[in-house]
């Protein structure tokens, strides 16, 4: 129950942001979740979502107090892997409500990788409204980037401080 379910929203299963992930987690107990290996339909009114994977990673997330959102800065947001994810969220306020209430009290982190140090603007506001309107606690943000494949020196001391939740 304690260790960190990380969800892993980019198009790139091996990518700088999976690199950004094993680093800061690399000696700290967790589970990850490549959303590229699961299928998770859009969002409809109708709720007509029985053959996709959402609800059963939802099931996943309630078993840890901690759920780690991990997405590289495509056009200044989250990747759109993550934001379909993010919209059937709606489904813990709807259909299963059970699973949305159980969320209550665990903590939600936000990690990003850009091709800068510079996040833009707002991005973070999907990540703490969601941990507000879920009744999560929002633990806060980690943005990095790389250079040449390698996490710049001046980013480990931010890292470790950021692992440091977990």
């Amino acid at each position: 129950m304690n260790q960190a379910l990380i969800i892993l929203g980019s198009s790139r299963s091996k990518g700088n942001t999976r690199h950004l992930v094993n680093t800061i987690f690399q000696n700290k107990n967790h589970e990850l979740i490549d959303l590229n290996e699961y299928h998770i339909n859009y969002y409809t009114y109708d709720n007509l979502h029985s053959d996709d994977d959402f609800l059963r990673l939802a099931e996943r997330m309630v078993q840890h107090k901690h759920i780690v959102f991990a997405t590289p800065v495509y056009w200044y947001s989250m990747s759109a892997i993550l934001k379909t994810f993010f919209d059937r969220m709606t489904d813990l306020v709807t259909i299963r409500k059970d699973l949305g209430k159980a969320l209550k009290n665990k903590t939600l982190y936000s990690i990003s990788c850009g091709s800068d140090g510079d996040l833009p603007e707002g991005f973070t506001i999907p990540f703490e409204a969601t941990a507000v309107y879920l009744n999560m606690k929002y633990g806060g943000h980690f943005h990095a980037w790389l250079e040449h494949g390698e996490i710049p020196p001046e980013v480990h001391e931010k890292m470790a401080t950021f692992a440091q939740n977990f």
